[in-house]
């Protein structure tokens, strides 16, 4: 239900500063929930955006048996340079809780976007749970290398 309360609920996730600025920082259908903690992507791609081998990065959740979810990257690479799914989890785990750092990197030479830019995550999600709907563009595993 969008009304609720007399409140318009978008599904976005914001706050507002001290002076008054209201921020959106996210959306709550992509929170991602790994074994009752809260992981906003955007937290996890602004530390792989810090690599300097990243050029584009997105991060969903994806189903887990143990943990409910844990977080999966789409990566795609600067040219000339190279780095493994490995490297790219323990840059994370060095700059953020463990929980939040992807348990496998997928690379690509490019991620789905819409007509404004904004990534779609419902078809990297696709192409996670039916690997038939959205085939990667060069995809590669966490232990696989990177370009």
């Amino acid at each position: 239900m969008v009304l609720q309360d007399g409140w318009f609920r978008t599904g976005d996730i914001a706050y507002i500063d001290t002076d008054g600025y209201c921020f959106i920082v996210d959306r709550k259908k992509d929170l991602i929930n790994v074994g009752g903690q809260k992981v906003y992507p955007r937290d996890v791609e602004e530390v792989l955006f810090q690599h300097p081998a990243v050029a584009d990065a997105a991060v969903i959740g994806v189903p887990d048996a143990d943990l409910g979810e844990v977080v999966r990257a789409f990566v795609v690479t600067r040219p000339g340079t190279t780095v493994t799914g490995e490297e790219l989890i323990q840059f994370v785990r060095e700059r953020i809780a463990h929980y939040k750092a992807p348990r496998v990197v997928e690379f690509r030479n490019a991620l789905p976007r819409s007509g404004v830019q904004k990534v779609l995550r419902r078809e990297l999600r696709a192409s996670v749970v039916d690997p038939t709907a959205a085939p990667p563009l060069s995809a590669a595993a966490a232990t696989g290398p990177g370009r």
